[in-house]
């Protein structure tokens, strides 16, 4: 599979549109792509969530069944399930499509041949949605473009007016370089509300695995264009000082002086988002000076006194306090160690977000608003006991913090040992390094670069995780089950190769560290090696912290 996409990115680069079409054609029709869109489908957080045929692919038999079904014709395009979902940061509902399962395993079978395409023809420093790239990279971009004292002092922020629903039918069949048929099936085919049957004229199937990549091919080019009008010679380019940094659908763009933005670029990206249907929000897009701050992707980007210092914006920690307090208001008679297990991953994968910016004393205020609403839930627990009552049954001293929020649990090993509540404040800040704007993951010379970078933000995620960290050193990062290596965005189990209940002890040498989707496959294997039922093999024990850790992965998703 990965030789065919190599040869799809390697025929974009030459521009051979007719060899791009055949490999492709030949891609859709393997039966490896169909297993891996199948798998892909049946085995992400969307699983369980029917389209409008109320089907989903629970059992092997099923899977198989769509396998045998799944190939580039014959599939009838079936409409969309609308739902509703609330905006981030906000109280507004935004509309969701959700697709059979037959259209989204369609979608990320085609996905496979057209992901090479898109990665081949993206802008340099496009960054949402795409591989091995994120939110890190295009922020680590914006401050080597504004630190400087000679930076362009003046930002476009662009927000595109509904961008996923009002994209141009025409101009996506006519420039997405795949299957004109299944594409224009997939844009026409409606959507179900209210048991009512409704057409769609414009925009992408939302919902769906194929879209942010749709999307991205769609907005690519813009970046080219402003170098073609701005950026012609090195001496245009350091007096009007235009560069664009986009993630999907945000973007910034950056500039000498307001009037160069204001009557100059902002014109030149209304034209190019004309041609696909879209516009610029009038009410969202704005030119901003450097001193008074922009935000961008949950962080705020400012200049004081001519130093630039990016910080998590006001918006993305209020939304992350609140959410932290209706989980604890939500849990209010839970075990301690329960909700422990449950705040842990969300201020971790919070705390890891913004581990690269200037964060220490956000942390810290973070931490103080957390310890407040546990107080609340302590004393709310037991309202005729003291205060001091209340704090020596929940809090603890941990070093040099006080009143650190803990109980006593199950460790890894079986014995008993402290369970904390994960601090913000404890969290390294770290340098990203921003990918390489021309890399590709589809071309070969770009392998060894991507295996070095993917095993070192691996290391520094797993920094401190004791057991998953030693196993994935020990595995030298590869999963047992697939034999790939397990990257920063895979999620990932703790799997035992003697059950627990059978007498597996609780150490490094009887786990495997696997992709969860290996995990049932792995456990297969062992049962026929040891000839009895492994089913057993990593199972929870109640009461104690999962031995089977899911990651909590990144707080971005993809669809995927």
């Amino acid at each position: 599979m990965k030789g065919l996409q190599t040869r799809i990115a390697q025929a974009t680069r030459d521009q051979d549109w007719r060899r791009v079409k055949s490999l492709q054609r030949f891609l859709v029709n393997s039966f490896s792509a169909k297993v891996l869109a199948v798998r892909r489908v049946s085995e992400n957080d969307g699983k369980r969530t029917p389209g409008v045929d109320g089907e989903t692919w629970t059992t092997p038999e099923a899977k198989w069944q769509a396998i045998q079904r799944l190939g580039s014709r014959g599939l009838r395009p079936q409409p969309l399930r609308r739902v509703y979902i609330p905006k981030r940061g906000s109280t507004k509902m935004r509309p969701l499509g959700i697709p059979t399962m037959t259209i989204r395993a369609q979608q990320a079978l085609h996905l496979l041949g057209l992901e090479p395409v898109a990665e081949t023809r993206a802008d340099p420093h496009s960054y949402g949605f795409r591989r091995s790239r994120g939110a890190q990279d295009a922020i680590e971009r914006v401050f080597r473009l504004l630190a400087q004292k000679g930076s362009a002092p003046w930002i476009l922020e662009g927000d595109i007016k509904g961008c996923f629903d009002n994209f141009g039918h025409g101009w996506l069949e006519s420039h997405i370089p795949m299957d004109k048929q299944v594409l224009r099936d997939w844009l026409k085919a409606g959507y179900v509300e209210s048991g009512k049957l409704f057409p769609t004229e414009a925009g992408t199937p939302q919902g769906g695995v194929a879209s942010p990549t749709i999307a991205n091919l769609a907005l690519d080019g813009l970046e080219a264009v402003l170098a073609e009008r701005f950026g012609r010679t090195k001496f245009v380019r350091n007096r009007f000082r235009v560069r664009l940094v986009r993630y999907a659908d945000d973007f910034i763009i950056t500039g000498s002086s307001k009037e160069l933005l204001e009557n100059e670029v902002k014109p030149c990206v209304e034209v190019f988002l004309a041609e696909r249907g879209l516009e610029l929000s009038k009410e969202k897009t704005l030119i901003t000076h450097i001193s008074e701050g922009f935000d961008f992707l949950g962080q705020n980007v400012r200049k004081y006194d001519g130093k630039l210092l990016i910080k998590p914006s006001a918006k993305n920690v209020k939304a992350f306090v609140d959410s932290v307090r209706e989980i604890i208001r939500a849990n209010r008679s839970v075990k301690q160690e329960t909700l422990i297990n449950v705040l842990n991953p969300k201020i971790r994968g919070w705390a890891n977000y913004h581990r690269h910016v200037v964060s220490k004393e956000t942390y810290a205020k973070v931490d103080h608003h957390i310890w407040r609403a546990l107080w609340r839930w302590a004393r709310r627990r037991h309202p005729h006991k003291s205060c001091r009552w209340v704090r020596q049954k929940y809090f603890r001293t941990q070093g040099q913090r006080h009143w650190v929020f803990a109980t006593q649990a199950r460790g890894y090993d079986g014995r008993p040992r402290t369970l904390w509540l994960l601090s913000a404040a404890s969290t390294r800040i770290v340098r990203h390094v921003g990918v390489k704007s021309d890399a590709n993951p589809f071309d070969p010379a770009w392998d060894s670069y991507f295996a070095e970078r993917q095993g070192t933000r691996m290391l520094e995620r797993l920094q401190g995780r004791g057991f998953p960290d030693r196993l994935w050193q020990q595995q030298q990062g590869k999963c047992p089950g697939c034999d790939q290596l397990i990257v920063e965005d895979d999620r990932w189990v703790l799997q035992p190769i003697v059950p627990f209940k059978a007498g597996g002890a609780r150490t490094p040498t009887n786990l495997k560290m696997l992709h969860s989707t290996c995990q049932r496959s792995f456990r297969i294997a062992l049962g026929k090696v040891s000839g009895g039922d492994n089913r057993g093999a990593g199972s929870l024990n109640k009461g104690a912290s999962s031995m089977l850790e899911p990651d909590a992965g990144p707080t971005r998703t993809s669809g995927s």
